[in-house]
């Protein structure tokens, strides 16, 4: 399954303030850890549109809702790295803010605390069909999906990604959340999604299943096209209810695995939109991924960053 190429990238979902704290070894409960904080933008939805970007698609576009404290902030932050942003100011909710807990040991694994804020928000008026004129692929956020105005716009941009003919790919994006919302909601609202792109825990947690690729293949079943990231184990693709590619991780040197999920997304994304091959998308993805665990934060270099 390809995209053809030519044609923009539109991404609905969240856009968050990162504060990131990086420590090393565990919390030290009642008293003091030492730890590098920073502001960072952030948002799965964010993330994947900033790395598409990065990753050479030339039209990408998101939709997306923050309060008026840091709007300005982020509309510059999503433009310098070659993303039109289309966001909606809420006049009453701030814009969300997610603490990003980084063990800088040799995983740099994050724990997340999140107040979603404004992107909770994200909903039916916030869209209109005129956002899919020339787009090639539509991409969802799965944070959409834990807040009632989100899956009411899921439901819409479905209907008129349909209409049109344009696939849509969707990032469950929290294991967490997912858990909450329940398995059978979770693929009623998915039903037609073309492509899949769960995290390990997240295709366990859908499918019950241990082992990666049969989970992978299972959810294929569901959805036609499961591209089941691995982290440290690169990717497994599956379709129809088999497992079609097995593709390698990039060796990397982690600082923060913060945006790592969303940056082989965006990357995916990028590659589909060029023309490629799943397999060879899901490569491109993999790459991406190991860029970013390089990083602090969940977004690509900008300008004097690059390289």
């Amino acid at each position: 399954m390809t995209t053809g190429p030519g044609g923009a990238l539109l991404v609905v979902g969240d856009v968050v303030t990162d504060v990131v704290a990086r420590h090393r070894g565990p919390l030290a409960a009642g008293t003091d850890t030492a730890a590098s904080i920073r502001r960072l933008p952030g948002g799965a939805g964010a993330n994947v549109a900033c790395w598409a970007a990065y990753e050479g698609c030339g039209d990408v576009r998101l939709l997306g809702r923050v309060g008026a404290d840091a709007a300005d902030w982020h509309g510059r932050e999503l433009t310098d790295r070659g993303v039109r942003a289309l966001l909606a100011v809420d006049p009453a909710a701030p814009t969300g803010t997610v603490i990003s807990l980084v063990d800088t040991g040799d995983s740099a694994e994050r724990t997340f605390l999140t107040d979603s804020g404004a992107s909770l928000r994200l909903g039916p008026d916030d869209w209109s069909d005129a956002l899919l004129d020339g787009v090639a692929r539509l991409h969802l956020s799965g944070y959409l999906l834990f807040s009632e105005p989100g899956r009411a716009l899921v439901s819409v941009a479905l209907a008129s990604a349909g209409a049109r003919g344009v696939p849509v790919s969707l990032d469950p994006a929290s294991a967490g959340f997912l858990a909450v919302l329940g398995v059978d909601r979770f693929l009623a609202l998915v039903g037609e999604v073309d492509v899949l792109l769960p995290s390990r825990a997240e295709a366990y947690l859908l499918t019950g299943l241990p082992d990666p690729a049969d989970a992978a293949a299972e959810l294929s079943r569901h959805v036609p096209v499961v591209v089941a990231k691995q982290g440290a184990e690169g990717a497994l693709v599956a379709r129809y209810g088999a497992v079609s590619a097995r593709v390698p991780a990039v060796r990397a040197s982690p600082l923060d695995s913060t945006g790592a999920g969303d940056a082989f997304t965006g990357a995916f994304l990028a590659a589909l939109l060029r023309g490629a091959e799943l397999e060879e998308a899901a490569t491109a993805g993999c790459g991406a991924g190991a860029k970013a665990v390089g990083r602090v934060g969940g977004r690509p270099p900008t300008g004097a960053d690059r390289g």
